[in-house]
């Protein structure tokens, strides 16, 4: 694939045929049964990367936002022994916190470590720095890495360079480390650039791409994520290569947990719906599934 043609390619995006893209998967949603929506619902915990990203982040809130991550319905009669999140994401200060959480809570290591760098939540921070920051993350045993782009190349159409950054960020990396590239979809200011955004972060090496920060106005809405999963699905077709997707920023409730199933399932697919290919980051989702789940 050609980072120059694709940038010299206009992108036509049909809102209506979007907005009935949305109403079909919530349509679709709230016509599954009560023991289909418990099952999606259960599932969606082991899809789920559990974040901790505050500012007054303590090693004892590490602490118990791990032991939700091993045992997320520790209060629940249902048994959940193997049950589990993805991903446990903290900033790379509080790594040494989780890891030792972790560590106690998680002797079979089932849940990932992830942190987040490349100057998040901005990205506005000289690529030397963003790059070490990477480095830093990792040498403290991250499995993950979310990244976030620098979102002015975007916006201003410089994609070689943009793809430049992302290579860099990929070699940090390696073939061990999984990096998400955030493409902070709120402030790319149209479809066509986050379109764009997700074929060059692919193109780059991203093994997920991930719609936002959390910090932003605007986070992950269905819209957005139709034109990510169309540049999934397109990338496949054009290299035979799987890009995992991850929504992330605003998901809070369960009903909002189903529905990026359902978009998943509909644009891409039951073999996407793996936590090898499918994450929903979220703080506070977590909570609303288990009541949910556990009222049921």
């Amino acid at each position: 694939m050609d980072i120059q043609k694709l940038a010299n390619v206009t992108m036509n995006f049909d809102q209506s045929m979007i907005d009935e893209k949305v109403n079909s998967v919530r349509s679709k949603v709230n016509a599954l049964e009560k023991d289909t929506k418990t099952s999606w619902l259960m599932k969606a915990i082991s899809y789920i990367d559990l974040t901790s990203l505050g500012g007054d982040d303590t090693p004892m809130k590490v602490k118990a936002v791990c032991a939700k991550a091993v045992n997320p319905l520790q209060l629940s009669p249902i048994p959940t022994e193997s049950l589990h999140t993805a991903a446990l994401c903290v900033y790379p200060l509080r790594l040494a916190d989780a890891m030792a959480s972790l560590e106690e809570l998680d002797k079979e290591h089932k849940v990932a470590i992830a942190t987040v760098g490349g100057g998040f939540p901005s990205g506005q921070f000289p690529l030397e720095t963003r790059l070490r920051e990477v480095e830093i993350g990792i040498e403290n045993g991250a499995d993950e890495i979310d990244i976030v782009i620098n979102r002015p190349l975007a916006i201003m159409h410089q994609w070689q360079k943009l793809y430049e950054e992302l290579k860099l960020f990929r070699t940090v990396c390696g073939n061990k480390v999984c990096l998400k590239v955030i493409l902070a979809t709120g402030e790319l200011v149209n479809l066509e650039n986050v379109y764009k955004a997700s074929m060059v972060a692919m193109m780059a090496g991203a093994d997920f791409i991930k719609t936002s920060t959390g910090k932003e106005t605007i986070n992950a809405t269905l819209p957005v994520g139709i034109v990510m999963c169309r540049a999934v699905k397109d990338y496949h077709a054009a290299t035979q290569k799987k890009v995992g997707f991850k929504p992330a920023g605003g998901i809070k409730t369960a009903q909002e947990a189903l529905e990026w199933i359902m978009l998943v399932q509909m644009e891409l697919g039951d073999e996407w719906l793996t936590k090898d290919l499918f994450r929903i980051g979220a703080s506070s989702l977590l909570d609303d599934i288990v009541g949910t789940v556990c009222s049921k």
